[in-house]
């Protein structure tokens, strides 16, 4: 049994956090720390309520490395759970070799003052985990995180070489609201309004922001949604790590009231990241906008529907060509009657947890800086489903 320290303290950290509470033969002791102490508390009073265990709670600036350090170095915990925002990652990996402490995340690093998101800041600090002996995973959430493994499962186990890929997000929920983001609204807003982006043939292919549209027919009842091309950062470690990758590619679904809501604030510079002046005072617009969206964990009690998220393979196997698809289906008000929460901070928060599970037996844990696919994928996909995300393999008739 071990003792981890969780950073963060939205609705993601709460999904792991109380997850992790499930597991007490495994995470004997949890302390929960972020920059506001009082979220940190509300979430230890719900895993109390309803799992009778008393977590530890702690104020701590991420940005500030020191600070981080000191409250590591007084934890002592075994492992750091980095759920806290894209823009700290490096802060929380440097305090985190400092006090000698394996390190996992759910997003990989993106600067705040540049919306490009790109593993090459993580992928440098490989050999100072190395030689310290410790092991930094990368992006255990879903996309990335559960998408990356269903790729090993594939590549281990259905697939001599995966020729195409295309990961599949659908968000098939309704909140009955004119416009909400279904996680942080900052991260989501950067993320969608940037170029999309693909893997074709050995080099990278540019579009312009949701230029591509397909229409995909998902299956459980959930039905025909169109379905936009984005860049998104697994594919970036997976068109290194797949075996015989010719084309990679990630989609999302939006509906037209999302759309039409993203292109007004693009035409009025709401979307923008540099500051400007407003009475005196430096104002970015895109965090001015994060404030008047309402949060995404207060939209469990009201979001109906299911999410489906999942990997559509072709390649060979014994030298005969193959279709397969790996996904999973999660319901909105299933994770609510549950935890509390809405699905995406759940198909997020459970992978965090299973994840950490992994380091902590030992089952993944080696010195370095690794991406999910890297890893056995058998063990962590039999925790998954036992926490909460069952997954489904078919060979679709396409």
């Amino acid at each position: 049994m071990a003792k981890v320290l969780i950073i963060g303290a939205g609705g993601v950290s709460s999904v792991a956090t109380h997850k992790c509470a499930q597991a007490a033969h495994i995470f004997s002791e949890i302390v929960l720390a972020s920059r506001t102490k009082s979220k940190c508390d509300a979430i230890a009073a719900s895993v109390k309520e309803r799992y009778g265990r008393d977590i530890e709670t702690a104020q701590v600036d991420a940005d500030n490395v020191p600070e981080l350090v000191a409250l590591i170095k007084k934890v002592q915990p075994d492992l750091v759970m980095n759920i806290a925002l894209p823009y700290q990652d490096l802060h929380i990996m440097d305090a985190c070799l400092e006090a000698g402490v394996n390190y996992l995340d759910t997003a990989n690093y993106e600067p705040l003052d540049d919306a490009h998101f790109e593993y090459k800041w993580q992928w440098a600090y490989k050999e100072k985990f190395e030689k310290a002996g410790l092991c930094a995973l990368l992006g255990s959430g879903f996309d990335p995180g559960v998408t990356n493994v269903f790729c090993a499962y594939a590549q281990k186990h259905l697939f001599d070489e995966i020729h195409v890929l295309d990961i599949i997000d659908a968000n098939a929920g309704d909140h009955g609201l004119p416009f909400a983001t279904n996680f942080n609204p900052e991260i989501n807003l950067r993320e969608v309004s940037a170029p999309g982006r693909y893997w074709e043939r050995g080099e990278w292919v540019e579009t312009d922001p949701l230029a591509w549209k397909m229409n995909f027919d998902f299956p459980e009842g959930i039905g025909k949604k169109n379905c936009y091309l984005m860049y998104h950062e697994e594919l970036e470690s997976l068109v290194q790590n797949l075996k015989g990758i010719r084309r990679a590619r990630f989609w999302m679904t939006f509906g037209d009231a999302y759309l039409n809501h993203l292109q007004v604030f693009k035409n009025v510079g709401l979307i923008g990241i540099d500051p400007i002046k407003f009475q005196g005072q430096d104002i970015v617009p895109i965090q001015f906008l994060a404030k008047l969206l309402p949060d995404p964990a207060s939209l469990g009690p009201r979001t109906v529907g299911k999410t489906c998220i999942g990997c559509l393979m072709k390649g060979v196997k014994d030298g005969e060509e193959k279709t397969y698809y790996i996904y999973n289906i999660c319901d909105h008000q299933a994770c609510y009657r549950e935890l509390g929460s809405q699905a995406i901070s759940y198909t997020t928060g459970v992978p965090a947890m299973v994840g950490a599970m992994m380091m902590i037996t030992g089952k993944w844990n080696k010195p370095g800086v690794w991406n999910m696919e890297q890893m056995d994928p058998d063990p962590f996909l039999e925790e998954l489903a036992k926490y909460g995300l069952p997954w489904t393999v078919i060979e679709p008739a396409l």
